[in-house]
């Protein structure tokens, strides 16, 4: 980072359900290693020295859940509020957007569901961000990518060299993102991801260099898949 510090906040989404694990909890309290999945990725953050204040969104169902045992019981102290989320995904996040500082300088927006995000990712993309104005955290893809047609047959090749898998953390200067967002509500637009509202208003997104750690805990698959990182790793979460 340069000399001068900026404040920084993250919106954690976890206002997803377990729909696609096939169980009634949300994927977020799920356990890794004796651990919330969403307990492991607030440490992440509450261990980085470039993180001012963390806004977590739950269901609206589970906000006081939440609060009670995750931040709670485990004491994150940069947690400034747990807020309720939307109906979608880019619902959630704007009401945590709401919620962040009106002083933030520097916003990142970060999947609940994916707990092994480490120091140097989050501290790229916040020092990517402060130069450009939005940064996104991705990786090349490394499997052929093949396009079909409507009838299910490969109608291309595609270069995959310039292929990239996002991930978060997104970063991005807090009036930036509020404008995308808004913009998006005005429009009835909604994208995959925060990175594709700033694209549509004419911002330009840097790519920072993820990890193929950085996984999203989807289905039960990714669950023993986290658990052999957690192996493979020992401590997962890092300090900056």
């Amino acid at each position: 980072m340069g000399e001068s510090k900026v404040k920084t906040g993250v919106v954690i989404a976890a206002a997803g359900s377990g729909t696609r694990m096939g169980m009634d909890i949300n994927k977020q309290y799920l356990e890794i290693a004796g651990k919330p999945v969403l307990a492991r990725t607030i440490q992440a953050f509450e261990n980085c020295g470039l993180i001012d204040e963390i806004i977590v969104i739950a269901a609206e169902h589970e906000v006081e859940y939440c609060r009670k045992e995750i931040v709670e019981k485990f004491g994150f102290r940069k947690v400034r509020d747990v807020a309720g989320g939307g109906e979608f995904r880019q619902q959630s996040v704007y009401n945590g957007l709401m919620k962040v500082s009106p002083d933030c300088d520097i916003v990142l927006v970060h999947d609940g569901a994916r707990p092994f995000v480490d120091s140097r990712c989050i501290a790229d993309c916040i020092e990517a961000a402060r130069e450009t104005g939005a940064a996104c955290v991705a990786v090349p893809v490394k499997d052929t990518i093949k396009r079909a047609d409507n009838e299910g047959f490969v109608e291309g090749t595609i270069d995959r060299s310039f292929l990239w898998a996002m991930q978060t953390p997104q970063a991005f200067r807090y009036d930036l993102i509020l404008e995308a967002h808004r913009n998006a509500i005005l429009e009835g637009y909604t994208g995959t991801d925060d990175a594709v509202l700033v694209e549509r208003i004419g911002g330009r997104v840097k790519l920072v260099m993820g990890s193929y750690y950085n996984i999203k805990i989807t289905t039960k698959e990714d669950l023993a898949i986290a658990e052999g990182i957690c192996a493979v790793t020992g401590q997962i979460v890092t300090t900056y």
